[in-house]
């Protein structure tokens, strides 16, 4: 209801601004203003209506689109316009003894208007599916020979949700990952946004890019049916084993609190998974003791951990883990990456929260991600595909 009377209410009030504002001066500007303010309601009351109307299941891919499609309608129309209404009526209120509005401030809120709806729009159709790949070199000290070079490919975030209609823009990407000739492939979790649903279909490719020495996963908070509002304990349940089953015929092995340990000539690496469940603030994590079981004697550990705050708090300097990979942060969809600057306001939750950190002889390499959450764009942080190659220090 509240977000009913906040569409109604900018709506209505938009129409009154581009009147006082164009009507009397330009004619050709009122209604051109006027038909793009109506092209973009229909789309916005479309959006709102099926989502009102659902009655479907929950966590259906279709319905998580449409969910994901009105929250970006939301940020890039509905706020815009609650910008305008305030610069116009502010102008109106400071000329409220002469009459009319001030000119300068509407035509401020109309330009603020076109540059948040061009950037998110932008960020929409290209940004999230603007796939970068980014390579990192970790140089760890007495690394056997046989794992000098080792390349470990590294995605995250899938969201599969997120593909919904774009099915081939992942397969291109796996395709990429594949032609990369990884010797290891990891997935760091959140396969999907609400529920098991999501992953209909989507395993035949995800299983395009095979590691030489093996692909291997963990499960995100997400993949626990956490943000389904209708799963009884028994249908999260039922999602966990369904996940399972799904990720395991991905091409992957599933690593739920336990450990692997894979031979590389002579060398011995241990891959360690821990499960992440609950949701922000309140992670919970795995059992990282009981994954790590039997894996001292390895020539080399690498942790897969969704969550990057786990590695301040139980694997950094508390473990003899060389390497550990995460993602979840998304680096909020938004901020600013370039060669020598990176920022998001993703630091202010995870203070590593996207590349590689090092303390002493340990890592923590933070992905991106593939997909989207909630908002269906990337602003200028585009979604990653991470290639960490191991070398002797």
């Amino acid at each position: 209801m509240v977000l009913f009377l906040v569409l109604i209410i900018s709506e209505i009030l938009t129409l009154v601004v581009l009147r006082q504002h164009f009507y009397d001066r330009s004619w050709m500007s009122y209604y051109f203003c006027l038909i793009a303010h109506v092209v973009l309601s229909i789309w916005l009351w479309i959006l709102w209506f099926e989502t009102i109307t659902f009655n479907g299941i929950f966590d259906e891919p279709g319905h998580i689109w449409i969910m994901m499609s009105l929250a970006g309608m939301i940020c890039a129309v509905v706020l815009p316009r609650i910008l305008l209404l305030i610069f116009h009526f502010s102008g109106r209120l400071l000329r409220r003894k002469s009459g009319g509005h001030s000119r300068t401030l509407t035509n401020t809120g109309l330009v603020l208007f076109v540059i948040i709806l061009a950037v998110l729009g932008t960020a929409t159709l290209h940004g999230r599916f603007n796939f970068k790949t980014e390579n990192f070199s970790v140089k760890i000290k007495g690394l056997k020979p046989e794992l000098n070079g080792l390349k470990i490919v590294q995605i995250s975030d899938l969201h599969l949700s997120s593909f919904y209609h774009h099915k081939e823009l992942l397969r291109n990407a796996m395709n990429q990952i594949k032609a990369m000739n990884p010797d290891m492939v990891i997935n760091t979790g959140d396969f999907v946004t609400i529920g098991w649903r999501e992953s209909i279909g989507f395993d035949s490719i995800l299983r395009i890019p095979k590691g030489r020495y093996g692909n291997f996963a963990v499960m995100g908070n997400h993949d626990f049916g956490t943000y389904d509002p209708f799963f009884t304990e028994a249908d999260k349940n039922n999602n966990v084993l369904l996940m399972n089953r799904f990720i395991e015929s991905s091409g992957y092995t599933l690593l739920n609190d336990e450990s692997k340990v894979i031979n590389v000539g002579d060398a011995r690496i241990a891959m360690i998974g821990i499960m992440t469940k609950g949701s922000f603030p309140k992670m919970i994590p795995g059992d990282l003791q009981k994954a790590s079981l039997g894996t001292d004697s390895a020539d080399l550990r690498i942790l897969l951990s969704h969550d990057p705050n786990q590695w301040s708090e139980e694997v950094k300097g508390k473990t003899k883990i060389e390497v550990t990979f995460s993602g979840h942060t998304h680096g909020m969809q938004i901020g600013i990456l370039t060669n020598k600057f990176k920022w998001s306001p993703a630091r202010y939750f995870y203070p590593r929260w996207n590349g590689i950190y090092r303390e002493g002889k340990q890592y923590l390499m933070v992905n991106r991600g593939l997909g989207v959450l909630a908002i269906p764009f990337r602003v200028w942080m585009p979604p990653e595909i991470s290639v960490v190659t191991l070398l002797s220090e």
